[in-house]
């Protein structure tokens, strides 16, 4: 993303529905393992990162832009600016390696699956977020500057070849997927769709997707992958 929607996206995170329940996910994921040292790969704004520290987690952001890491930083975060296809860290320095919707952005994933992998010690945990099935291509993944969309086993391919094991891989954002199927066939331009919603639609939208934590719906195609792998 450029440094206009890193912006934009960094001032709606914290009442936008998407991001809220994103974070929702991170927290009940991450709260289920020890807290120890954790990096957030492409932490923009740190709005996940924040979560981690709330959890107990030491947390660092890692953010490739300019502008991600000063909001970050702004934020009372630690951030460090640099590149994840090669992290400026030493081998096995984490427990937990967070990357949510960023391998999209980038054309060698497996460069990252690998630096993952590497800066994780052994036993730590990766969880990685990522959108899900180019059935769902659209102009808000070019507007956002996103390389590909993917699929189950592609996911699956690319973190098991970076010699992780991958414990638990479902779907998030099921309920919505035919809303944002039939929204994205009607629009063809370049436009991100992270935009402000009213706050009833948006207290609606989060409804549907926190909906999803009590249904047995991990296994259907949703509008994200998210999988949690280990470091043997």
């Amino acid at each position: 993303m450029d440094d206009e929607e890193i912006a934009k996206s960094a001032a709606l995170e914290q009442r936008h529905w998407w991001y809220a329940e994103r974070r929702a996910m991170v927290r009940r994921t991450a709260s289920r393992w020890p807290a120890g040292r954790a990096l957030d790969v492409g932490c923009a704004g740190g709005g996940n990162t924040a979560v981690l520290r709330e959890l107990g987690w030491s947390a660092t952001g890692l953010e490739y832009s300019a502008a991600g890491a000063e909001i970050a930083a702004s934020r009372g975060l630690a951030v460090v600016r640099g590149d994840a296809t090669a992290m400026p860290f030493d081998d096995a320095t984490f427990d937990l390696v967070m990357s949510t919707d960023v391998w999209e952005h980038i054309e060698d994933d497996g460069a990252v699956a690998s630096e993952t992998a590497r800066v994780l010690r052994h036993g730590g945990r990766a969880l990685i977020a990522v959108p899900c099935s180019m059935k769902l291509w659209s102009g808000h993944d070019v507007a956002l500057g996103h390389v590909r969309r993917y699929e189950r086993d592609q996911l699956a391919a690319v973190v098991s070849g970076a010699g992780l094991e991958i414990e638990d891989m479902w779907s998030w954002n099921v309920l919505l997927r035919p809303v944002v199927r039939a929204r994205r066939r009607r629009r063809s331009e370049a436009e991100s769709e992270m935009d402000p919603v009213h706050p009833v639609l948006n207290a609606g939208l989060r409804s549907a997707v926190a909906l999803e934590r009590v249904l047995p719906l991990r296994r259907l195609p949703g509008v994200s992958l998210v999988v949690s792998a280990r470091k043997p």
